[in-house]
């Protein structure tokens, strides 16, 4: 997808080192050029997450381990978008999330910002990679309370637990 560490065409086999927050919408100002993501997930026993995606005209299957703080293992490959919706229709049974994501540059990093819709409708969140744990974050004045331990905002939790049902929006 535009701006992700991924080349289509290469399998992606890496730790995942990233932290989230969440957005206040008020400081953020407009945002432009977003790209619509629907995703569902693969049901599984244990923490490992199965998730396909689909952005703009491409596709994903990722298997994510378990959250430790800011640390998981991912393993990301291209799949067929057509494969993609079978899988989101079949396997996922059209439970999906949907979000739009925008890119902004900040500080030396690339933020990751999530408009969620539907069931998620009014929670934003922002997400930044990092080369590694020890790596220096400057934030911007839109960042709002870190929730990257927080699981209620994992997008896999968000499906069954949606953020409507909170009582925060």
């Amino acid at each position: 997808m535009p701006g992700s560490r991924f080349h289509p065409g290469h399998r992606r086999m890496a730790q995942e080192i990233e932290r989230k927050f969440l957005v206040d919408p008020d400081r953020l100002g407009p945002l432009d050029d977003g790209v619509e993501i629907v995703q569902g997930f693969i049901e599984t026993r244990d923490l490992t997450v199965v998730r396909v995606r689909i952005a703009g005209g491409d596709a994903w299957l990722t298997l994510k381990g378990k959250n430790t703080g800011a640390v998981r293992t991912e393993f990301e490959y291209p799949i067929p978008a057509s494969d993609a919706r079978q899988i989101l229709s079949e396997l996922c049974n059209e439970r999906v999330i949907v979000k739009t994501r925008y890119l902004r540059k900040f500080g030396g990093h690339t933020w990751e910002i999530d408009v969620f819709a539907g069931q998620n409708s009014g929670l934003v969140v922002a997400e930044v990679e990092l080369a590694s744990e020890d790596d220096k974050v400057e934030f911007p004045d839109w960042v709002g309370r870190e929730v990257t331990t927080d699981p209620r905002y994992y997008n896999v939790n968000l499906l069954s637990h949606p953020f409507c049902d909170w009582g925060d929006c």
